[in-house]
């Protein structure tokens, strides 16, 4: 069973005990945070899609860290006229564990299934006189 989410504007597939890397968040470490933003929910048998998101589906995620990613090097330089500029930048981020997912959708999609032999229609062709 899969979700896929809606955090600060950016989409994470998410299941059950995932941990994932969010742009930083003014949550408190340690708190637990109901996030109905679920835009998709798979449970293996039915997929659920939402309009925009889906109805009664959450997801229960629990805030481990706040920290800051690896330093970014940004370097430039334009050959033969001695100019070179050497700058970093450290983008912060928020650990988030993902503790449970509940789907209770209404609209639902069948999964298709690929075995299956597909006919193609033609066209029909006007008569001319």
């Amino acid at each position: 069973m899969y979700a896929i989410i809606e955090i600060s504007g950016k989409q994470y597939r998410v299941s059950k005990g995932d941990t994932i890397k969010v742009s930083s968040q003014d949550w408190k470490i340690g708190d637990r945070v109901k996030l109905d933003q679920v835009l998709l929910t798979d449970t293996g048998k039915n997929v659920t899609v939402g309009t925009p998101t889906v109805a009664g589906a959450s997801v229960t995620i629990e805030i481990l860290e706040h920290n800051r990613d690896k330093k970014l090097l940004i370097y430039k330089k334009k050959r033969r006229k001695g100019y070179q500029r050497k700058n970093g930048h450290r983008q912060g981020y928020t650990l988030l564990k993902i503790n449970n997912l509940q789907a209770t959708g209404t609209k639902k999609v069948k999964k298709k299934d690929s075995s299956k032999d597909t006919e193609t229609s033609t066209p029909k062709k006007k008569e001319t006189e």
